[in-house]
């Protein structure tokens, strides 16, 4: 379906509360005549139907794409009660949980806010990457105990992180700013992504079938792709085994693109030295996971992604499509 307005009537807008109230005024002049705002409680009570819904961050609020809150699945229910519904603006860059999915089945045009919070996540992975190569877990620990324990009482010292190879997996904008990075600090990196040709700046690229051929010599493995076909499970049992035990894996794109048992095994074995884990293959992750205890591993809830100006940045795509689709104009960031 194309997402383009064909009518004189005003379009009509599901928003939450917050951003009628935040942002209203600015919704309402990027259309002639000027869109209709309603929330989900006007769709509730006067069955109202809608054109276009922008799915902020304060909708799903804590919900994940596991579980639902009850706020968060009123919003759901409403998009898939209203049949006129053509185009959806969601704040998030990954598309992958079942409610787009079963947009995208009935032929809504879904739009993302890929790139929103790319410099945000970089800098997450990149964190993660400098404190376990630096041994910050340990020395949080000791701090926590109130225990003097320099790192030279505990050879080996930890290896430079200078020279080492990171191998980044997907090469979208949040790869493409940890590659900046990474690069700028000294380490020399490969990409896997979908195609093998070389990066536009010259890096050397594996498509995501041959990530095999990379993992022997890799320091560090960094996911930072879309959950597709071609990366579920991508770092399985026999890919993990290829790492070096000195390797170490940080995830900021989707649990489901790695094995989770079996990296917990890789970690609790030696066989992997260490990660840093923002998504998991269930989300919230249960309390009884030993991913939250293992002494090798630092886990967040998700939370790489966010930061002050997020919400700011979606908002202004948002209204940059919402003028776009007005006019009939392509739609960016469409979700294929």
């Amino acid at each position: 379906m194309n997402a383009t307005a064909h009518s004189t009537q005003p379009l009509r807008i599901l928003v939450s509360e917050q951003q009628r109230v935040q942002q209203g005024e600015r919704i309402r002049a990027c259309a002639t005549p000027a869109p209709e705002l309603l929330t989900v409680d006007d769709v509730e009570q006067r069955g109202a139907q809608f054109d276009i819904a922008f799915v902020s961050r304060d909708v799903t609020g804590l919900s994940t794409k596991h579980e639902t809150q009850p706020e968060t699945a009123r919003f759901y229910n409403a998009m898939r009660a209203s049949p006129s519904l053509r185009w959806v603006h969601i704040h998030s860059a990954g598309a992958d949980r079942p409610i787009y999915m079963e947009l995208l089945a009935r032929g809504v045009t879904l739009t993302s806010s890929a790139g929103s919070n790319a410099e945000v996540v970089a800098q997450s992975a990149v964190t993660g990457l400098l404190m376990l190569g630096r041994r910050f877990p340990e020395l949080l620990r000791a701090q926590q105990q109130g225990h003097w324990a320099p790192l030279i009482d505990r050879p080996p010292l930890p290896a430079d992180i200078h020279g080492q190879t990171a191998a980044i997996v997907g090469w979208g904008g949040i790869g493409q700013a940890i590659a900046r990075i990474l690069l700028a600090i000294g380490l020399n990196v490969q990409v896997v992504r979908s195609s093998a040709a070389t990066t536009d700046n010259g890096l050397p690229s594996h498509a995501f079938e041959d990530i095999a051929n990379v993992l022997p010599k890799t320091d560090w493995l960094i996911l930072a792709c879309p959950l597709s076909d071609r990366t579920r499970q991508l770092i399985n049992r026999d890919r993990l085994a290829l790492l070096p035990t000195t390797a170490h894996l940080i995830n900021i794109s989707r649990g489901d693109v790695v094995d989770e048992p079996a990296l917990i095994d890789a970690l609790g074995t030696g066989k992997l030295a260490g990660a840093y884990l923002d998504v998991f293959a269930h989300e919230p992750l249960a309390s009884d996971s030993p991913l939250w205890t293992m002494p090798n591993v630092i886990a967040t809830p998700h939370s790489a992604g966010f930061a002050a100006g997020n919400a700011g940045r979606v908002v202004q795509m948002f209204l940059d499509n919402l003028t776009r689709f007005a006019q009939n104009s392509a739609l960016a960031n469409v979700v294929r």
